[in-house]
């Protein structure tokens, strides 16, 4: 490919903001999404309703219409591929970025097609907008990489009738916990702390600790897993005890991280969190590598989401706009 003025990698919602404000600048650009546009939001659950409002999630002053309160994974769906149609954005789907190295010009990615052909990108500027949800945190036990363990959570119809472990305490563990019991699965959650987490949906906690004071999900607090075989799970109490849970299929939702090993050679400067060192502009410690949303935040993803990372985007291209415009040779 010929240079461009910016590789953006990832084209979430974050990233496509950022390819948004480049083409209001004049500056020219590709989207580099290993998946389809907007690909964390596909792999949420079928029927999760977001917890803020459709504002929030608006990207480029193009308005989201949705016909209820809160929009649903599918309005979402269908608001950023719509943006991204009437703004004819530059972006390559399932074309993985595999490296990311410095070059006279700026910077040399090396990406994937989805055949596997290698090919690279040359940019004067790297926007890295990658989020983190693709990247389960492991659990680092026996059978996690079993068929019937997951790190994400779709819906509940395939568990009607069977025994279903929810390892987490979180949001996407009350709602999948939930779900599967509306579902007709049996559930049991198994929770290291002592309670439910605080950051769980205001209208969601209540109705998870009826459910569970009422019997209707078990869970086990103070209580880790430790091993899952085919039909059970292997729990241990905080006493160091074990007792085994029956189980045909297990949610491990214990949460993610970003995943930034394309840039190991670039050697960024990190928090002792593990989040970068950004400068108010989103820039990194290496000059014209810029990580916005939640990408640089490994140890503070919860605070971190579309409704403040779109606005990281704008930043880092205001920024990269002005650079790249004082760089020019004068005539």
């Amino acid at each position: 490919m010929s240079l461009v003025d910016v590789a953006i990698v990832g084209a979430g919602p974050v990233g496509l903001a950022a390819a948004i404000a480049c083409k209001r600048a004049g500056l020219s650009y590709v989207v580099l999404e290993k998946g389809c546009v907007v690909n964390a939001i596909f792999e949420y659950p079928t029927y999760m309703t977001f917890f803020t409002t459709a504002p929030e999630l608006e990207i480029g002053n193009h308005p989201m219409v949705t016909g209820h309160d809160k929009p649903d994974r599918r309005d979402a769906l269908m608001y950023y591929r719509l943006v991204t149609q009437r703004e004819a954005l530059n972006v390559e789907q399932y074309t993985q970025v595999t490296r990311v190295h410095a070059a006279p010009a700026g910077f040399t990615v090396a990406i994937e097609a989805r055949d596997g052909t290698p090919d690279v990108v040359e940019a004067r500027r790297v926007i890295v907008a990658t989020g983190y949800y693709d990247h389960p945190l492991p659990l680092g036990i026996p059978g996690e990489d079993g068929e019937n363990v997951s790190h994400y959570y779709t819906e509940a119809h395939p568990f009607m009738g069977l025994d279903v472990t929810v390892i987490g305490a979180g949001n996407s563990a009350a709602d999948a916990a939930l779900d599967l019991w509306r579902g007709g699965a049996r559930v049991t959650m198994v929770v290291r702390a002592p309670e439910l987490k605080s950051t769980i949906k205001y209208w969601v906690r209540p109705d998870l600790e009826n459910r569970i004071k009422e019997g209707s999900i078990s869970a086990h607090f103070s209580s880790r897993v430790v091993g899952i075989d085919q039909d059970s799970v292997q729990v241990q109490r905080e006493d160091g005890s074990t007792f085994e849970l029956p189980t045909h299929f297990t949610f491990a939702l214990t949460g993610y991280r970003p995943d930034l090993s394309f840039l190991a050679d670039l050697n960024l400067a990190a928090q002792p969190d593990a989040c970068l060192v950004l400068s108010e502009h989103y820039e990194s410690s290496v000059p014209g590598l810029y990580v916005v949303g939640s990408a640089g935040f490994a140890g503070k993803t919860n605070q971190v989401f579309i409704e403040n990372g779109r606005f990281h985007a704008d930043l880092a291209v205001t920024q990269i706009a002005r650079d790249l415009t004082v760089a020019e040779p004068s005539h």
